[in-house]
């Protein structure tokens, strides 16, 4: 793939075939489990939707406290961002389902006594650390912190506040590399001069943050939100909008996954001509099927190379 300035064009389009897959209302968290069930959030209906590897679709939670983002553990557990963005019912906490019993159970919900303000996205290292971020897009006067930031939960459930504002301005979509050296951020701050920038951090043995450099950034168009990373160190970003909502953005960045290096060069972008373009996930057997989330719809399509995914019996790295 060709690397191509932004300032005297479009990044090429990756040659790729998508397909709808579903279409509901406002779809978010994509997530899939080794057994090719896609999870995703159908967040203006409160709930979490399956849609299994022969394209049934069913209910597996309802209500769901909101959800937004979803991942994988290693063992196969499935993570919930329970936010507030849309409508009543948001959980504002991290929770956890056992998808073969149904077991579910809240891992945090406050902060140093302060309920969080609407978790957003969420990711898991080689270390069994999970990252997830918290910022508010939504109604402001909910917040009990005053900051939005960057949490980590440790194995034996420790949680760390270990990024906040001003370092970063709204954090959104989260990555982190599987050999837990590096997280990415992707902070998306949608008023006149907000951030639209992709942030990398270098993490020490304990999952601490340091190095903050910008990897790339999306300004004056719509920003990033959910990301994931293939095995090659390439970031996927959902970014991008046909229809700017207003004088905050414009619409330099047409919607797709964009394909961007660690060191910050355009690789490419998957176009996907729906507003808007939310989150994706990596599956299928050899991981190179990419599941999308934009608008009303869930995507599907085949990427380049395979996804860094949790599960370590996939082993595609």
């Amino acid at each position: 793939m060709t690397n191509i300035s932004r300032e005297t064009s479009f990044p090429p389009a990756i040659k790729s075939s998508v397909t709808t897959l579903t279409t509901l209302v406002f779809t978010e968290g994509p997530a899939v489990n080794a057994d090719g069930t896609v999870y995703f959030s159908d967040m203006e209906n409160n709930r979490i939707l399956m849609l299994s590897p022969d394209g049934v679709r069913s209910v597996f939670r309802e209500p769901s406290g909101r959800t937004n983002g979803n991942t994988f553990d290693r063992q196969g557990r499935l993570l919930h961002c329970e936010g507030s963005e849309i409508g009543p019912g948001g959980g504002r906490r991290i929770s956890r389902s056992n998808v073969q019993t149904g077991k579910y159970e809240v891992l945090t919900e406050h902060f140093e006594t302060l309920r969080y303000n609407s978790p957003n996205d969420i990711c898991v290292d080689g270390k069994d650390r999970i990252y997830f971020t918290d910022p508010c897009y939504g109604n402001r006067s909910i917040m009990e912190m005053e900051i939005e930031g960057v949490y980590r939960i440790d194995p034996d459930g420790d949680v760390t506040q270990i990024i906040k504002q001003p370092d970063i301005e709204r954090p959104n979509g989260i990555a982190v590399t599987q050999d837990a050296r590096t997280l990415y951020v992707v902070d998306s701050c949608p008023t006149m001069g907000g951030n639209r920038k992709i942030w990398s951090f270098d993490l020490d043995d304990s999952g601490n943050p340091s190095n903050q450099r910008v990897v790339y950034d999306f300004a004056p168009g719509r920003g990033g939100d959910g990301m994931r990373l293939d095995v090659e160190g390439n970031l996927y970003i959902a970014a991008g909008i046909m229809t700017p909502r207003g004088p905050h953005e414009s619409g330099l960045y047409p919607p797709g996954i964009y394909v961007i290096s660690p060191d910050g060069e355009m690789q490419g972008r998957i176009p996907i001509c729906e507003d808007l373009l939310t989150n994706l996930a990596f599956g299928g057997d050899d991981g190179r099927t990419l599941y999308i989330t934009a608008g009303k719809s869930l995507f599907t399509t085949r990427g380049p190379v395979a996804g860094q995914i949790a599960f370590p019996h996939w082993n595609l790295s």
